[in-house]
């Protein structure tokens, strides 16, 4: 079995070669073993790091991996057969490095049927649970216990813990490039309101709490009435919302020029509290859905 630090090396060396790896099979076999490896949970885009600043890791490597992925891949048809009818068959046409992902019931995960799907080389924990219609992009990472509810994205190298519920029409942006950059990070135990979303490499702390219709970016200040404080992303760090934060989407007022004059307001999360015993009793109608 080949171990995470010779597929390092062997992925690197790959990514280095540019569009010359494209016609090279053991390439392709080093990418297959690659994919695997995310699939089951071995390598990850992003791993918690304590000596970090931020408690994570970006794995460089892994993201180059995933675009070897793409850069080796070469476009192909994928008929279903479970979706035949007299007259046609859906069919998609994709990368053949990065084809949909199957399940069995050993696999511990609950994909309910309706139109979901989740790319391969993407790790769902077992627990999981995928309510239609849903997806999951290559190099995500979802732990277990999860909600990944209806119209919800979990973009491509997104990291989302355990415990975690990703509301209808919640938006996980993921980040695959640059290489370098930290993709969006949910810690354990987040609720993600409906229509909520999270872009940027924006880092979402453990039992957070967004409402209904938030959005958080890499430019997007929160303000923490409890603290008296805004949060924002630096040039080192990306916008942190801190732990059991319950925050809303609230506004500003424009006090400069034509948006003084006309009265206007801009978009600002606000943190409005902390996570009490009351929250907890708000979000508990989850674990009977699971």
């Amino acid at each position: 079995m080949t171990t995470p630090q010779i597929l390092e090396e062997v992925i690197q060396r790959y990514f280095a070669a540019g569009a010359s790896a494209a016609d090279d099979p053991s390439a392709r076999d080093a990418f297959s073993r690659f994919r695997s490896a995310l699939e089951r949970g071995e390598i990850r885009a992003a791993s918690p790091d304590p000596a970090s600043p931020i408690g994570w890791r970006v794995n460089v490597w892994v993201k180059q991996g995933i675009l070897l992925g793409f850069r080796l891949g070469k476009l192909t048809n994928y008929p279903s057969a479970s979706m035949e009818t007299a007259e046609t068959v859906l069919t998609f046409v994709d990368k053949d490095t990065f084809p949909v992902r199957s399940f069995s019931g050993s696999d511990g995960i609950r994909l309910v049927p309706g139109g979901s799907s989740v790319r391969a080389g993407a790790y769902l924990a077992r627990g999981v649970v995928c309510m239609p219609p849903m997806y999951i992009n290559a190099g995500a990472y979802v732990d277990e216990g999860t909600m990944v509810d209806s119209h919800a994205l979990v973009g491509s190298c997104a990291q989302i813990g355990k415990n975690v519920h990703l509301s209808a029409a919640a938006q996980i942006g993921g980040v695959l490039e640059p290489v370098s950059a930290s993709p969006v990070i949910i810690e354990d135990n987040v609720l993600v309101g409906g229509n909520c979303g999270v872009y940027e490499g924006a880092l979402v702390r453990s039992g957070a709490v967004l409402a209904a219709g938030t959005i958080l970016t890499r430019g997007t200040p929160v303000f923490d009435l409890v603290n008296g404080t805004v949060i924002r992303a630096t040039e080192e760090l990306p916008l942190i919302i801190p732990p059991n934060a319950v925050v809303v989407p609230g506004s500003r007022a424009v006090t400069r020029g034509k948006g003084a004059e006309w009265g206007l307001s801009l978009y600002a999360p606000v943190i409005v509290k902390y996570r009490d015993e009351k929250t907890d009793l708000s979000t508990t109608l989850e674990d009977l859905l699971r």
